[in-house]
């Protein structure tokens, strides 16, 4: 008798759903499995946030430019496609915070604003005699009695004082989400800080003992952050080429799904019709819960969850028209500052590959939680908002040879106080009540690259786990 095959239907065709389908292919395919599997994407593209733009010899990332290094599973998915002759560092420099009107080298051996040595930290500019001599106290305050989870701003200022965190932590960390720093959750975010505050008490101790000098810089040359040469767009099309192009549908959205007694699932699609599903994994943001599964109620703390809205700004110069005098790879910009911009990266010393000779490409970042307004002004609005903050650091004698202006709408979820404890719950009501569908992406385990792809790499294993399929032969 002929082995019943499964069907899996992926939905959302970005990093985690892409990486999903490609993995549990390639299972398929080796392992000779009884199954099959389906990628939908509402759009005609795949990937994501993940945009490369091409033009006059630059690559110019529109989303994301590069991953950590140390989460490995990035480099392994472009080696696995083919792509890992094609990985590069980052060109490693000095960064800078800007305080004011004035930027200030970042202390050397801060760890994402956390001082690891005491000389570099007691002589800078960015901060204030008092300010220092408050952080200090964290070699003598007890550990915090909070067992639960709280925000990153009140773990960061008991520890180091609200000057440390208004012109340090506060750019690095939130930065990263584009969030409000005394709204986003310590245990959602960085909990490895208070594992370091529980096992060490002093945060400035236990980071020095903690931190390997590998995870700082791997050279005097050489970053932490890896990225492809061709733009990391390449690795959604080496992904997507590696699986069947049957297996792939693009421009379909996904407007219903039905949980049938027998316990697989009808999919009502855009196009009118209906895909059955033997287990389905979910991987869009959060705010598509809510057409998916209009009338169930385990999405809904996940659904008022809120999400900033960001854009990044590329510029490209003629070496002659820009001065960029300072030895470094960019700022990051303090909330004490009264600038637009929260972090420039000069991509042609970051990325040299990017920039051919002689330019400059100049990336810059705006919105942020409660800074959002920006992002919904033109591109030549932004434009000129973004290059009156540059040339408080730099000499610009000239207009950009182009600007690339991406939005992103919703694009960053926000992991709020008590995050990490709403998405166990609806992932435990998920399992008891949707058995065989899996939640996944980043506005729940992660955002970045390699979180989104550990996060696909896991719906493959539940999967094959609920359907149980023994791939250990």
């Amino acid at each position: 008798m002929k082995e019943q095959v499964k069907k899996v239907v992926v939905i959302g065709g970005g990093i985690t759903g892409l990486t999903t389908t490609y993995y549990l292919q390639k299972i398929i395919n080796e392992q000779k499995l009884p199954m099959e599997v389906i990628l939908l994407e509402a759009t005609h593209k795949l990937g994501g946030k993940i945009q490369t733009h091409y033009q006059d010899g630059f690559v110019i990332e529109k989303g994301p430019d590069s991953f950590l290094e140390r989460k490995t599973s990035a480099a392994e998915l472009a080696t696995d496609v083919g792509l890992g002759n094609k990985l590069v560092h980052n060109t490693a420099g000095k960064a800078y915070v800007l305080v004011k009107d004035q930027l200030h080298p970042m202390p050397t051996g801060a760890v994402m604003g956390i001082p690891t040595k005491i000389g570099p930290f007691l002589s800078t500019g960015l901060f204030s005699v008092q300010g220092k001599i408050r952080a200090m106290s964290d070699f003598v305050l007890p550990r915090s009695q909070s067992g639960g989870d709280q925000s990153l701003g009140h773990f960061f200022r008991r520890r180091l004082g609200d000057e440390v965190v208004e012109n340090l932590v506060e750019p690095l960390l939130s930065g990263i989400y584009a969030g409000d720093i005394d709204q986003l959750s310590l245990m959602s975010t960085f909990p490895q800080f208070y594992r370091v505050e529980r096992e060490h008490r002093s945060l400035i101790w236990g980071m020095k003992k903690t931190t390997p000098t590998q995870n700082r810089l791997n050279s005097k040359t050489q970053g932490k952050f890896l990225t492809l040469t061709g733009g990391l767009q390449t690795l959604v099309d080496a992904v997507e080429e590696r699986i069947a192009p049957s297996s792939i549908i693009k421009g379909t959205k996904v407007e219903g799904i039905d949980h049938k007694g027998d316990g697989s699932y009808n999919l009502v699609l855009s196009n009118g019709e209906n895909l059955q599903a033997d287990s389905v994994v979910v991987a869009l943001p959060h705010m598509a819960l809510a057409e998916l599964f209009p009338n169930t109620p385990y999405f809904q703390d996940i659904k008022e969850m809120q999400a900033t809205s960001v854009a990044t700004v590329a510029m490209a110069f003629d070496a002659n028209d820009v001065e960029v005098t300072l030895d470094g790879t960019g700022f990051v910009v303090s909330r004490n500052s009264d600038y637009t911009i929260t972090a420039c990266t000069w991509t042609h010393k970051k990325w040299p590959h990017t920039t051919p000779d002689g330019k400059v490409l100049l990336r810059c970042y705006v919105g942020r939680a409660s800074d959002e307004a920006v992002v919904d002004l033109s591109d030549v609005e932004i434009e000129k908002i973004v290059l009156d903050d540059l040339k408080v650091t730099m000499n610009i004698k000239a207009k950009p040879l182009f600007t690339v202006v991406t939005r992103w709408k919703n694009a960053m979820p926000q992991y709020t106080v008590g995050h990490k404890q709403r998405v166990e719950k609806m992932h435990q009501d998920v399992r008891m009540n949707l058995p065989g569908v899996f939640v996944t992406g980043s506005s729940f385990g992660g955002l970045g690259l390699p979180d989104c792809i550990d996060q696909g790499k896991q719906a493959v294993n539940d999967v094959l786990e609920y359907l149980k399929i023994d791939v250990s032969r």
